[in-house]
């Protein structure tokens, strides 16, 4: 199973990332081929040592890394990519890390 997670920093407006974030881009990326789940962080998002200035953690779980890249080549990834970039312009304080798992 391989993840794609992306941690988005605390907007200046709250209230409407996630009007856009829960209205407009996770009903998008859930018809983005092959991606088996979809989770979204709920309730403010701590650290060892308190709060962080992170907003919102989403997390994608598709077959693959492979997978993954297919999923983002295909119309229904690049709506969800460019739509990301309506609500988060900023591509310097959005990170998204890819990455296969492997149970220990």
């Amino acid at each position: 199973m391989a993840r794609m997670v992306v941690i988005y920093p605390t907007p200046k407006d709250v209230e409407a990332f996630d009007r856009h974030y829960f209205e407009i881009h996770v009903p998008l990326a859930k018809r983005i081929p092959g991606l088996r789940k979809y989770e979204v962080s709920d309730g403010p998002i701590a650290t060892p040592v308190g709060t962080s200035s992170i907003h919102r953690i989403g997390t994608l779980y598709f077959d693959d890394l492979a997978a993954i890249e297919r999923a983002f080549a295909s119309p229904e990834g690049q709506a969800a990519g460019a739509d990301r970039r309506i609500y988060a312009p900023d591509d310097s304080g959005v990170q998204m890390f890819l990455f296969d798992n492997k149970e220990v």
